[in-house]
C-alpha cells in the first residue's frame, strides 16, 4: 500500500487457529432501512485463487463526520461510518483501493488512482480509514485490527457497484494452512533508511523484534521452520537490492537468535525488489521514498507443527 507511516509488526494474512462459522447475511443494499448488520466473528483464510480484505472504520476516537466511500479499481464499494466494516474477495493481483472522505458531489474515487495495491493469493489484508483525509487504505496487523473490529458490525446499507469484487471461496482444506503464521516488519522501523546491520536498528526496532520474539516464544516447541526474507524498493540496481535484502535478513536473523530463537530452524533469503507491495509512486524523489514504504520490509514465515499438543 502507500505510505505507512505507523507500522512495527504488519501482518497482511495471519491464519487463524480457529474461526467460528460466518453470519449469513442478507446481501448489502437489499434490507430496506438496515445500515448495519451482524456484528464482525472473523473470516477464514482464502486459498491462493483470491485475495481477501476487511476494510473498517473505527467506531471510537475522533471521526469525521460522514461516509468513507470505498472505491475498488474505480468503482463504488460502500459508504463506510464509524464503526462499520466490509469484507470481500479479488483476484490476485494490482487493484486500487481507498476510502474517500467528503467526497460527494465530484465522487474523487471513480477517475482517481493514487496508488496502486499488489494483492498477493491467499492473503487477508486488514485496512482502515484514514480519518486524516488521506485516502490510501492503512494497513493494520491482524491482531489489532480484530481488537478494534470487536466494536464495529458489517455495512448494509450500500448496494456494491465494484465488478472485480468476488464471493469468497473458503475450503476445508485450508484448515491444514493454519501450520503457517506470516509477520511483516517495516524496514524504515527496523533500519536508518539504506542501512542494514546491527547498529543501524533502532530502538523502535528493537521494541519490534522484541515483540516478534514474543509471538514465537507463545508457540515455542510447535515451530518447525522460520524464513526470513529481505525486501527492498525499487531504487538502486537489482544487484544491490538483492545484496541489502541478504543483509536485513540476516540482522533480523541473528536478533532471533540472540533472543533465544535456535539457530537451525532459521533461515533467510532476499527477494530484493522483485515483490512489491506499491508498483508505481509519483512526484518528486522525498515522495517516492514515502510511498514506496511498504516495499521495505522484512517477512517472516513461521511454520508450526501443529500435531504437538
Amino acid at each position: 500500500m502507500r505510505n505507512t507511516n505507523r507500522v512495527v509488526l504488519l501482518t497482511g494474512s495471519t491464519l487463524l487457529a480457529a474461526y467460528p462459522a460466518l453470519a449469513q447475511e442478507p446481501k448489502a443494499g437489499q434490507v430496506a432501512g438496515r445500515v448495519f448488520y451482524a456484528a464482525y466473528v472473523g473470516v477464514p483464510p482464502v486459498a491462493v485463487d483470491q485475495a481477501q480484505v476487511v476494510y473498517y472504520r473505527n467506531k471510537e476516537g475522533l471521526q469525521r463526520s460522514g461516509a468513507a466511500h470505498v472505491y475498488i479499481d474505480r468503482e463504488f464499494h460502500t459508504g463506510l461510518l464509524p464503526g462499520g466494516f466490509t469484507s470481500f474477495c479479488l483476484a490476485p493481483g494490482s487493484h486500487t483501493l481507498g476510502a474517500y472522505l467528503d467526497d460527494a458531489p465530484s465522487y474523487k474515487g471513480k477517475h482517481t488512482d493514487l496508488y496502486l495495491a499488489n494483492l498477493e493469493g491467499g492473503r487477508t489484508y486488514y485496512l482502515k480509514v484514514r480519518e486524516d483525509g488521506n485516502t490510501f487504505p492503512m494497513p493494520i496487523k491482524r491482531e489489532e485490527a480484530e481488537r478494534e473490529l470487536q466494536a464495529t458490525r458489517s455495512q448494509m446499507h450500500a448496494l456494491s457497484r465494484a465488478t472485480s469484487v468476488e464471493t469468497c471461496r473458503y475450503y476445508e482444506y485450508l484448515k491444514d494452512d493454519e501450520r503457517f503464521k506470516h509477520y511483516s516488519l517495516a524496514s524504515d522501523v527496523l533500519f536508518a533508511y539504506g542501512k542494514s546491520d546491527y547498529r543501524d536498528i533502532s530502538v523502535a526496532g528493537r521494541n519490534a523484534i522484541g515483540q516478534l520474539l514474543g509471538e514465537l516464544q507463545r508457540d515455542g516447541a510447535q515451530i518447525q521452520q522460520v524464513q526470513v526474507t529481505g525486501h527492498t524498493d525499487p531504487f538502486g540496481t537489482v544487484a544491490d537490492n538483492q545484496l541489502l535484502g541478504e543483509r536485513r535478513a540476516n540482522t533480523v536473523r541473528q536478533m532471533l537468535i540472540d533472543g533465544g530463537i535456535a539457530e537451525s530452524i532459521l533461515s533467510t533469503s532476499s527477494a530484493g525488489s522483485r515483490e512489491p507491495v506499491v508498483h508505481t509512486c509519483y512526484g518528486p524523489r522525498v515522495e517516492q521514498i514515502s510511498c514506496y514504504a511498504p516495499n521495505r520490509r522484512v517477512a517472516i514465515r513461521v511454520e508450526l507443527n501443529r500435531s504437538q499438543p
